[in-house]
């Protein structure tokens, strides 16, 4: 619900002129309100202007966009092109306006409050992705200097320095943009502080020299991604370099530890990774998706003098040993999103993964058991293992061969989780044809009887609906949920493989030409 002072900010900032012609003489302390006024019904001038002639110390767009007492409702996942842009100008001309009535007091912008979500409620539909806003704001600080250079020695610009904090996200194609942003950070009025670092499709080189730049002893999240070929003896080279005492979270890209190809040599390797991790005291989330851990998971978690939050060891390979580990670590009693996909949890090790689930059930708020081979024999255990979960606000079981009958079962169940927020639920077995084996081929995936479907999926609904659950939301998604970078950065992460597929054809081809 809207306060009759922001229904009055709405109405004066939809008059564009107005709006900022009235800047001047607006009390400082109305800003904010203007702020979100505008960027609400999408005023880029305004946004512009107020940004340019901003009276505070700080500006936090995630806090301005938030639910305030004026205006209820998040705007926080807009990440509108037209609103953010103009947000990123404005700053910009901040530095270079030296026309305003007071002094400037802005000292800190934080820029990391922007959700980068699936739907854009925004007009214009078009959005600013985090690696687009990397970008933008590499480009602008560049422009800044070279601005400066050109105009004479004034004061009021040389004496100005403003922390914008960050999420980083740089790739191959805007690799040398963002570094030469960072080289020059001593000299640029706009000092990027980067909070959380994403990286993709770079080369090792470039990887650890940019990481370096980044100031990584106030790096808060880590996250090195698909197309980095970093494997364990890089990543101890990395750690032995490059301190990270602030680290909260760290995501490693797939195969960055492959047990099978071990060494006798390579048991210290695995060791000085876990003592160097234990280092990081804040260190409570960590994603080791895709890499192969077998009977490993202990010598590289039990270092940790800190609980993990989150984990994700989705497709490691694990063994009775490392789920037996898992259930009595210390982490067990903390987790909050636990990942397994990808291992047969209710075959291979069902005490263990019970007790595990047991153990975490009191913090457990998402639970991921993606391809596990869960079925309609498992589904009673299944059922008394998430029936303690009472903080469960996610439960993604995709491409599991459970029929209808199972699946209304579980629905049952989690129509009484007072928190379940969001479901993730596989295609019923008997949609498919009978030959169909699990794990479904992607190929296959998407042929199955979508009339039975749907007629399943609407009963599954009624019996939230029936239990007074319609706040709980449950889909389907065949290929994997939404992923804003992947979605914001896919057609160069697919140039990448491509080219790296061709490399390791002329590669192959060399060698079997030298053979000959």
């Amino acid at each position: 619900m809207k306060s009759l002072r922001f229904i009055s900010a709405q109405a004066l900032v939809s008059n564009v002129q107005l709006a900022r012609k009235s800047l001047s003489s607006v009390a400082h302390n109305l800003f904010p309100l203007l702020f979100k006024a505008s960027y609400l019904l999408e005023q880029g001038e305004v946004i512009h202007d107020l940004v340019e002639n901003w009276p505070l110390a700080d500006f936090n767009i995630g806090k301005l966009l938030g639910t305030t007492v004026d205006y209820q409702e998040d705007i926080s996942s807009r990440a509108c092109c037209v609103c953010l842009e103009s947000c990123l100008a404005g700053l910009r001309d901040y530095v270079l306006n030296c026309s305003l009535p007071y002094s400037k007091r802005l000292k800190v912008v934080d820029l990391t409050g922007i959700k980068d979500v699936e739907v854009q409620l925004c007009k214009c539909k078009k959005t600013l992705g985090r690696w687009a806003r990397t970008e933008l704001l590499s480009k602008l600080c560049f422009e800044l200097l070279v601005e400066m250079q050109r105009l004479q020695f004034n004061p009021c610009i040389f004496d100005i320095a403003i922390d914008i904090l960050i999420d980083l996200f740089v790739t191959e194609r805007s690799y040398e943009l963002v570094v030469q942003a960072l080289l020059m950070r001593c000299h640029c009025p706009l000092k990027i502080r980067c909070v959380a670092f994403r990286a993709d499709s770079l080369t090792l080189r470039k990887l650890f020299y940019i990481i370096k730049l980044t100031d990584p002893s106030s790096l808060r999240k880590l996250e090195v991604v698909h197309n980095i070929r970093l494997e364990m003896e890089h990543l101890e080279v990395l750690f032995n370099n490059i301190h990270f005492p602030l680290l909260t979270s760290l995501t490693l890209p797939a195969r960055a530890f492959n047990v099978q190809r071990f060494a006798a040599e390579d048991e210290p390797i695995l060791a000085t990774i876990g003592e160097k991790m234990s280092q990081m005291t804040q260190l409570t989330e960590l994603s080791l998706a895709f890499s192969t851990l077998t009977g490993k998971i202990r010598k590289l978690l039990s270092p940790l003098k800190t609980p993990l939050k989150l984990l994700d060891v989705s497709n490691c390979a694990l063994n009775h040993a490392d789920m037996a580990y898992l259930a009595n670590s210390l982490h067990s009693n903390h987790l909050e999103v636990l990942d397994l996909s990808g291992h047969n949890v209710a075959d291979l090790y069902p005490s263990t993964f019970f007790k595990l689930l047991s153990h975490c059930s009191h913090t457990l708020k998402s639970l991921i058991l993606e391809e596990c081979n869960i079925q309609d024999i498992h589904v009673n255990m299944l059922i008394l293992g998430l029936i303690p979960c009472r903080k469960l606000q996610e439960f993604k079981f995709l491409g599991n061969p459970l029929s209808s009958r199972a699946l209304k079962c579980l629905f049952n169940v989690f129509s009484d989780l007072p928190k379940l927020k969001y479901i993730e639920f596989p295609v019923p077995r008997d949609c498919y044809p009978n030959n169909v084996s699990y794990p479904i081929d992607d190929a296959d995936l998407s042929k199955f009887d979508h009339q039975k479907y749907e007629s399943v999926s609407e009963e599954l609904n009624n019996i939230l609906l029936h239990a007074n659950r319609e706040d709980i939301k449950a889909s389907t998604p065949l290929f994997g949920g939404y992923d804003a970078a992947i979605q914001e950065t896919g057609n160069e992460l697919g140039a990448y493989l491509l080219k790296s597929f061709k490399d390791t054809l002329e590669n192959f081809n060399k060698a079997l030409q030298e053979m000959n």
